[in-house]
Order: structure tokens, then sequence, then C-alpha cells
């Protein structure tokens, strides 16, 4: 069962977790999980993060037939979230959904974090964010990158994104480098604003969730001509990759994330049977048919990929963000 908690489900979970942890027998510790898992959520109820969450969570719970609550902490871009997960007890029953900026980009978008991303979590499981195409207005006469590009030398251009330090402000400035032109980034609070103005011609196009797109995408208005990373989605297989277009920056291959993690000393028995569910979880019909709404292309993969992928795109996405030259906040 999962569970959307209230301030008195909250409460009634802190008095079953303090009777059961005063009925747990006093030599050595029962078997996890023997009693609620809480996951602490650092992004809005109704969002893809949160979805995640409860669609995994209720996995886990019918898994391991424990209840699984899902809080919602949002707030400073999963700050607030990072640092209540960070001082819980390592046990396994005090868990985060999060995403990449929270983990990786916050160390260039903020003077000081309450939290070290490198030291106070453990990867539990990967997720695919999905990918963000470069969507333009319908009614531009281009059809790809080198004809967009074209067409920003000769007309004044701007495209959205939804975020000073966004994946899709890093597009912006990756394809102004690449074809040396000079469009303007404007930030959104959001997608959905920013693809209301993208579909209206306020703005020539923008980077984002085909999810998100979704009504510029069914209406017409708004046309795909680039997907990020090296491999098309399986919802736009007509749309080739920045890649196949000649645009190699690597901006356009790494990918956002969505991860589950816990506090740091968390036993490693734990984090591997967690993983090994996560990645059950993701086999199941109701993920699938989740990944499929969202244009998802990969479920959950366990904690050695995480692990990787961190390792290996962590620096260039670092990288990436500080080449925005933003003022830390």
């Amino acid at each position: 069962m999962i569970v959307r908690a209230s301030r008195r489900d909250v409460l009634r979970f802190g008095s079953a977790a303090a009777a059961a942890t005063i009925a747990a027998p006093a030599i050595g510790q029962a078997a996890w999980p023997n009693k609620p898992i809480r996951i602490i959520c650092g992004y809005p109820a109704g969002g893809l993060t949160d979805t995640f969450a409860r669609a995994y969570g209720e996995y886990i719970a019918q898994k391991t037939g424990q209840p699984v609550f899902v809080e919602n902490k949002t707030g400073a871009s999963g700050a607030i979230a990072a640092e209540q997960v960070k001082s819980a007890a390592p046990d396994g029953y005090t868990l985060m959904w999060t995403i990449s900026t929270t983990m990786i980009m916050n160390k260039v978008l903020f003077k000081k974090l309450p939290y070290d991303p490198d030291k106070d979590f453990v990867l539990i499981s990967w997720m695919d964010a999905g990918h963000l195409p470069l969507i333009v207005n319908s009614k531009l006469p281009v059809k790809n990158l080198a004809e967009f590009a074209d067409y920003a030398r000769a007309n004044k251009v701007s495209l959205g994104t939804y975020g000073a330090g966004s994946y899709s402000h890093v597009a912006v400035e990756a394809l102004n480098r690449h074809y040396k032109l000079a469009m303007e980034a404007v930030h959104y609070r959001g997608e959905a604003p920013m693809w209301q103005d993208v579909g209206a011609g306020a703005v020539q196009g923008g980077s984002g969730s085909v999810a998100a797109a979704s009504g510029v995408l069914q209406s017409g208005s708004g046309r795909p001509i680039a997907v990020p990373t090296k491999v098309r989605m399986k919802m736009l297989p007509d749309v080739p990759t920045f890649f196949e277009q000649g645009v190699t920056d690597k901006a356009f291959q790494v990918q956002g994330w969505i991860g589950l993690v816990g506090p740091s000393g968390m036993p490693k028995e734990i984090v591997r049977k967690l993983s090994d569910m996560m990645v059950e979880g993701g086999k199941s019909e109701r993920i699938q048919k989740i990944l499929t709404t969202f244009g998802i292309d990969r479920a959950a993969q366990d904690h050695v990929f995480f692990e990787k992928i961190v390792a290996e795109e962590g620096p260039i996405w670092i990288d990436l963000v500080k080449g925005l030259n933003l003022e830390p906040q």
C-alpha cells in the first residue's frame, strides 16, 4: 500500500515507528523491513518525480508487505528534502526521490548547500528522466537543425527554458556555441508556461519533456527537430538526434535522471534489496504504462549503473552548468 502522507499520517507513522522500536527484541535487529518505509520526494505532487515515487513505492510496498509513505518536501531545487534525509537514520526506512539537479547541478547553482551530494547519500536506483527534444513553433520554415541555424542567423530568435541552470538552458547555450549564434534564453517557471508560449509563437522554440509538450505536438503548433543523446526516441522515431545532425557537443549526449537514494551508511544488503526491487518494479505493467505516457525509454537501473553514470557524467554536467556563467544563489 502506498500512502499520500498528511500531517496526521506522519504523526501516526512516527508513533507506530516508536512502538515498533520499543517492541523490537533487545538482542539484534529484525530483518529489514519490519515497519513502514518513508520516501521524501523533493519535488511537487503530480510531477514526474512524484509519479515515479508513488508508482515504485507501491511496488516496494507490495514486495515487502510494509506501508510506504510518500512526503513531498519541496523547495530550493530539492535541497530542503536532501537536508532532511541526510540527517535520517541510515536504516533503510527513510529514502529520497530526487533528480540530477539536486545531486549534481546544485553544486554550481548555490554558494553553500546544507548537504554534501557526494558524501551524505548512498545511490540505490537510477531512472531515466526522458529525452528532452528541441521543439520549434511549426510556423518556422525549418525541419532540422541546419535550417533552424540559418533561420536564427537571419532573424531574432528566442528559445524558452524551464528555469535558469536547467538542461534546456544548457541546450540554448550549446547551440549558440556550436552554430555561432546569439539566440536569447527566456526562462520560465516550469514547462507549462514555456510550451504555451512556444505554441503561440512568443518564443520560437524550447527543449523539454514530450509529456509536457503534448499539447503543442498534438495540436500541430510545435514541431520536434532534434533529440538529445545518440539514440532516437521510441516515441519520436522519425526525429533525428543532435548527434546524427552533426551537433556532437556533450550537452546533447548526457541525460538528466531521477534517482532513489538513502542516507550515507545504509547497510549494503538493504541497498542491494531495494535496488533489485526497483529493477523488478520497472518491468511491471503499471510502470511500463507510465514510461510510455512520459516518452521514457528505460525503466529503473540498479545501484551499480547509478554509481557508474554519476561518476562518468557528473563532471560533464558540472562543466556545462559552469559554462552558463550564472551567479550562484
